[in-house]
């Protein structure tokens, strides 16, 4: 009977069984330049915080996008950008692997840096309701 009782209890352990599992970070990005700082920690359970805020659902697509950068910009992690005299923007990026910064020119050479440029702006309109 002991034997039964400890199989349950661990098998609704790895379940979860209605405890709060919490989910990783996919990445931090931060963005710095004209204006105010924009900060955005985005979760692979869909949520994202916008500036330290209460977290909000990303739509379908924005999470998708989320998780494919999550995957490449791991690889980047090691990566030195410089900025030049056309840079704007800073972005700092927070991943599994570290932590990198990149200006915004930037994106011309690595396509993901581009990809998340527009997830930033995207993301910061809906679902964080900030013009970006």
């Amino acid at each position: 009977m002991r034997f039964w009782i400890a199989l349950v209890v661990a098998a609704a352990l790895l379940a979860g069984c209605g405890l709060e599992v919490q989910e990783a970070d996919l990445f931090l990005v931060t963005r710095t330049g004209p204006g105010p700082k924009l900060t955005l920690l985005v979760n692979s359970d869909g949520s994202i915080s916008c500036n330290g805020g209460k977290s909000k659902q990303l739509s379908d697509s924005l999470l998708i996008s989320a998780r494919d950068l999550a995957d490449s910009l791991d690889d980047d992690a090691n990566l030195r950008f410089r900025p030049n005299a056309r840079s704007v923007f800073t972005y700092t990026v927070k991943v599994p692997n570290g932590t990198f910064t990149f200006p915004d020119t930037a994106g011309s050479a690595r396509k993901e840096l581009a990809q998340l440029e527009l997830f930033v702006v995207q993301a910061a309109a809906d679902p964080c309701g900030i013009s970006a």
